[in-house]
């Protein structure tokens, strides 16, 4: 770790920076600002082969490649020549416009550009167009951690399909299931969450500065603006928003950050069981010779993994929930708040990126103890009432729930006593041994079917 991580404020920037230092492509002032100069070229070269604009000169195809390079080749110089000239301008998306006019200006047939660099557009048309490019590449990469945790969860699923466990419902001992069928439980509800975030819509406008083409349309007024401006959003990957203020009002941000906080909070759901699992005894860590689990009790490997995800993970939502909260509410036409809140929208997607790692690696860690969890079964033989209950429900037994209920409730049972009952019933000797031959290892339906059906 440098001097400067060790001085840094955030721990996404130090303690943290190896797993979050791929963000930065992202959603660093620099990448931010990557992302308008996108923009603004976008916009310019669209306008340029619309025919009706005819002030705007056709641009040949070494100019086109020489603008694309300012986007594809743009350095931190850049972002520091951007920097400076926001020094003056106090206004850090008119730097990005004078520093597009000086670079066009050096390029052969560039100056003919400067006049439609940003043309009738508010800053608001290149900020959200912006945002809306880095959220959706942020979360092609978010995908690739969540699918990763996936198919972790289903490898397990799979591997441990029929290792019985005890379940615990309110805590108390209950009718058994498989660990592997418990996994598939989580990789079910990602796979819809996802399946939710993935459809939803990256909106956008280019309308000006209250929404109206106001500036579009008097400088060219018989241009059908709606349905330019619509065209040149889809044409980026987005979707058009015609109805907005200065601003695009940021709702389907508010259903991307809601739906990354369910995903966040299955994740959490995770951590908390494995953590408890590991407690009772039901995984064993992979142990490392060189680490240390307590600064005074040698013994300890703690479930550092699970607890720095939950942790985190519980950040990441704190965020997204004001975010969710924040962004859909601005005063009358516009206001500049949501502009600062903006900005820490990478600071979410860093602690989830953090807490999915940990996961992932915490997971890669444990083994299951089939001892234990068969240990566990045996001491609790009174988790079979329920199905000795119903199969004598089936023999249409009088009262069958409330016999099974004086004999165990609240009470651990062995075998020997529930044999001792069964002896006791009338019933018929095939239906003795089919509750005889009963066992919390075989009275599982088809936990295992379903883990491997994942």
């Amino acid at each position: 770790m440098n001097d400067d991580q060790l001085q840094t404020i955030s721990p996404i920037d130090g303690r943290y920076i190896e797993k979050t230092a791929h963000l930065r492509e992202y959603f660093s002032e620099s990448a931010l600002m990557r992302y308008r100069v996108l923009t603004e070229i976008r916009w310019l070269v669209f306008l340029s082969e619309h025919n009706d604009l005819q002030q705007i000169p056709t641009l040949s195809d070494d100019l086109k490649r020489q603008l694309d390079e300012i986007i594809t080749q743009f350095s931190i110089d850049d972002a520091k020549a951007i920097k400076s000239i926001e020094k003056e301008t106090n206004h850090d998306v008119k730097a990005v416009e004078y520093f597009l006019q000086e670079k066009l200006s050096n390029l052969s047939g560039g100056k003919d550009l400067i006049p439609f660099i940003h043309f009738a557009c508010t800053s608001e048309d290149i900020n959200n167009i912006s945002y809306a490019i880095m959220i959706k590449d942020a979360c092609k990469s978010q995908y690739k951690e969540l699918n990763l945790l996936r198919e972790t969860l289903r490898d397990y699923s799979h591997q441990w399909a029929e290792d019985v466990m005890l379940s615990r419902t309110h805590g108390q001992a209950a009718s058994p299931t498989t660990m592997g069928k418990e996994l598939a439980n989580f990789v079910s509800r990602l796979d819809q969450q996802i399946t939710v975030l993935e459809g939803i819509e990256y909106r956008a406008k280019m309308n000006g500065a209250v929404g109206n083409f106001n500036a579009h349309k008097i400088a060219y007024p018989e241009i059908n603006w709606i349905d330019l401006s619509s065209a040149f959003i889809e044409s980026l990957g987005l979707t058009n928003n015609l109805y907005t203020t200065q601003i695009e009002p940021h709702d389907w941000m508010a259903e991307l950050f809601h739906a990354l906080i369910r995903i966040n909070n299955i994740c959490l759901d995770l951590s908390r069981d494995i953590w408890t699992y590991i407690s009772w005894g039901y995984f064993k860590q992979t142990i490392k010779s060189s680490e240390v689990g307590s600064s005074t009790m040698p013994h300890k490997v703690n479930p550092i993994d699970f607890e720095n995800a939950e942790g985190n993970l519980g950040l990441a939502n704190s965020i997204l929930d004001h975010l969710a909260s924040k962004l859909v509410i601005s005063r009358l036409q516009r206001d500049l708040s949501d502009s600062t809140a903006q900005r820490n929208i990478g600071s979410a997607f860093a602690y989830m990126s953090i807490a999915n790692q940990s996961l992932i690696k915490g997971l890669n860690k444990i083994k299951i103890d089939k001892e234990m969890l068969n240990d566990d079964l045996d001491k609790n033989q009174e988790i079979l009432a329920e199905a000795i209950q119903t199969i004598l429900r089936r023999e249409q037994i009088e009262d069958a729930y409330e016999h099974l209920k004086k004999l165990t409730r609240g009470r651990t049972l062995d075998k020997n006593t529930l044999i001792t009952f069964i002896d006791s019933l009338e019933v018929s000797d095939s239906v003795k041994n089919e509750l005889k031959d009963l066992s919390p290892k075989n009275y599982i339906g088809v936990a295992s079917k379903l883990a491997k059906k994942i």
